[in-house]
């Protein structure tokens, strides 16, 4: 093995919501899915729930392009938590209180807030059949699809499709039992993030994620836009609610012009260097 084989990551989270982050824009990176899998891999690798890679702008509108990685090794087009830890990376390295990263879901405005949060327009829920996508035509609201205690599901796109279950106790539900095969519903052919949610006072959700390629995780900000777009399309909230998560608590609110905005907490957990051909 040579210093050259390795390659310099920052390990960051969003609510326990946890990321390996590579930087690509000046040393090319190409990574296969079993090479991600075992990096992302909690026992022999370094473990995370999605592999994240900095690339270079594209087209002159961004500061940079973001490539997320679920830990199966799949790719992925948007990662809430994620999007907030890049941001912060770019902010302190540029000295800048605002950037724009581009992703496969679009370009994603960020913001340093107060109390070191995060901001990021997470861009417009997108709610049709056809943008989630759906296998055919239905109720985006009532889905009519279920497992064990979970049914009648509302189906909302934040950049990746999500179900939200609403129901009374959170708690209660055993995600590791109903997630996978609800992931994989025939009527979600990009298979699906799963989120049970439980509206616990005015303006406050409790809610829990399964994602899609990775298991139960303890935050997912694109599930808490999801959910407080779902909760509010059914009239169980209003259009902004703190969103209650396994790790900790976002702020979202749905704006008029249909965009979502999500405000979080980023952490740095450690920095090194990894070389993927060791990993298996």
């Amino acid at each position: 093995m040579t210093d050259s084989a390795r390659i310099p990551f920052v390990k960051m989270h969003g609510l326990g919501n946890d990321f390996v982050v590579f930087d690509a824009r000046t040393r090319a990176l190409a990574l296969t899915p079993e090479q991600i899998a075992a990096i992302a891999h909690r026992r022999t690798g370094i473990g995370c729930d999605q592999l994240i890679v900095i690339g270079p702008a594209r087209g002159g509108l961004s500061d940079a392009w973001m490539s997320i990685f679920n830990a199966d090794g799949s790719e992925v087009a948007a990662c809430g938590n994620a999007t907030r830890c890049v941001a912060s990376l770019l902010m302190a390295e540029s000295g800048k209180t605002s950037v724009v990263i581009e992703t496969k879901a679009g370009l994603l405005d960020a913001e340093a807030r107060d109390g070191g949060l995060v901001a990021v327009d997470m861009g417009p829920a997108r709610l049709d059949w056809r943008e989630i996508p759906l296998a055919h035509g239905v109720d985006t609201l009532h889905l009519g699809i279920g497992a064990g205690p979970l049914s009648d599901p509302a189906a909302v796109n934040m950049g990746n499709p999500h179900a939200v279950f609403f129901v009374d106790d959170v708690l209660s539900v055993d995600l590791e039992s109903v997630g996978p095969g609800l992931e994989h519903h025939p009527l979600f052919p990009e298979r699906a993030n799963i989120e049970v949610a439980q509206v616990v006072g005015p303006g406050r959700i409790r809610m829990r994620v399964w994602e899609r390629g990775t298991g139960v995780t303890m935050s997912c900000g694109t599930g808490a836009c999801a959910t407080l777009v779902a909760a509010a399309r059914r009239g169980l909230t209003g259009r902004k609610a703190e969103v209650i998560l396994d790790g900790g608590a976002l702020t979202v609110e749905w704006l008029p012009d249909g965009h979502v905005l999500m405000v979080g907490p980023v952490a740095a957990s450690f920095a090194g260097t990894v070389n993927p051909a060791e990993l298996r």
